[in-house]
């Protein structure tokens, strides 16, 4: 299933009345974006859903001007700034081919988040006699949203400049299951279940088999023997990583076995580095820090996984008492020293750059990160069994 979680994300910044707003529409072909002649108009990121000639489905993110004044101003400008966590291209509107202090210190952020930009002059209709092919040693493209001019030029270096791994494979299960393969979906049917329907990555799930042509079953976890004993053995059996201690006793070691967050975890999570952080969870000590990272804002209860549960788990594993800090959605994290352990959610709602992005201060600070299904494996005691499909 392809949503906005897997298309590429490009940031549009610069100063008030720069045209921001308009280049989008311009890109877009459609009036998508509010403009005017006001400084200011646009107040909050706006995040649209496109289709871009040459690079194809991708998210816009219009924000505001990163010359804001005053109190409010201030935290637009905020707000802005944490755009940059999300992107994998910002193109940055100058006009009259002024690259100043704003610009800058945005280009320095750009650089410490490895993603690349692309300088766009605009209102270049004004003086086309004037046009110019860099500044200050940096390249630039001159446009116009007004009329169209250099639109398929900025294009094309947007084409060229988007990072490879903008565009990951849509496929969660490539390489792993083939046409005709038999995958098994074991749902837990809980209070913390939706009701009358499944949640985000049982979809993306039962979508993804499908497309790789293979046969998806979903049973609650009450029916797995009776399942086994019955039918042919699947090619790979999925769950949801809170029930790995009731029922990884009843998958034969020979049937390969992992959880929903697993899958999400390799697909566009930092796996490698949660493959070596988990086991550091041997290594936390009384009244540490551990920080949980949600992609999503949602109303919990007392079974809530990040919130209740995986607290809980973590210290009758460890014997030790923990503090835990939960940060919903994509809030900012102002520090991360103190903390032990980062753990990281499935990330159904969010990009493969945006959880990158937020777990490299952690790694940085050789801090260990994990995330919610590997973390559970390995207190469930099947940490390599629930990893090793994708090793």
């Amino acid at each position: 299933m392809k949503g906005r979680d897997s298309q590429p994300h490009i940031g549009i910044f610069g100063k008030r009345n720069n045209g921001k707003s308009s280049l989008i529409n311009q890109l877009t072909g459609q009036d998508i974006a509010i403009v005017s002649d006001t400084p200011g108009t646009t107040t909050d990121p706006v995040k649209k859903s496109i289709e871009i000639f040459g690079i194809g489905p991708t998210v816009i993110v219009d924000t505001p001007g990163i010359d804001d004044i005053g109190e409010l101003g201030k935290k637009r400008v905020q707000k802005t700034n944490e755009v940059l966590k999300t992107i994998d291209l910002a193109i940055i509107v100058l006009t009259d081919y002024e690259l100043g202090e704003y610009e800058t210190h945005l280009i320095e952020k750009l650089h410490s988040y490895e993603t690349p930009y692309i300088l766009v002059n605009n209102k270049s209709d004004l003086k086309l006699n004037a046009l110019k092919t860099e500044t200050k040693g940096e390249k630039v493209i001159s446009v116009s949203a007004h009329t169209g001019f250099g639109i398929q030029d900025l294009i094309n270096e947007m084409i060229e400049k988007m990072p490879s791994t903008a565009y990951i494979s849509h496929s969660l299960l490539e390489g792993i299951i083939s046409k005709g393969d038999q995958v098994l979906l074991i749902t837990p049917i809980d209070s913390e279940a939706p009701e009358g329907r499944m949640i985000l990555p049982q979809v993306q799930m039962l979508r993804d088999v499908l497309d790789n042509d293979g046969v998806a079953i979903f049973i609650k976890e009450d029916r797995i023997t009776d399942y086994l004993e019955n039918n042919t053995a699947p090619k790979l059996v999925i769950t949801d990583s809170q029930v790995f201690n009731k029922i990884s006793s009843q998958i034969p070691n020979e049937i390969p076995f992992t959880s929903f967050s697993i899958v999400l975890a390799h697909h566009k999570g930092d796996f490698e580095n949660y493959l070596i952080g988990t086991p550091q969870i041997e290594n936390l000590q009384e009244d540490d820090h551990i920080l949980i990272l949600e992609s999503c804002t949602h109303l919990t209860s007392c079974e809530d996984i990040g919130r209740f549960k995986i607290p809980r788990w973590l210290q009758e594993y460890t014997h030790k008492k923990l503090h835990f800090t939960v940060v919903p959605g994509l809030e900012d994290i102002k520090d991360y020293s103190k903390y032990k352990l980062v753990i990281q959610c499935g990330g159904c709602m969010i990009t493969r750059k945006q959880i990158l992005n937020r777990l490299k201060p952690a790694i940085e600070h050789n801090i260990p990160v994990t995330n919610y299904g590997m973390l559970i494996a390995y207190m469930s005691g099947i940490f390599n069994r629930a990893t090793s499909v994708f090793r």
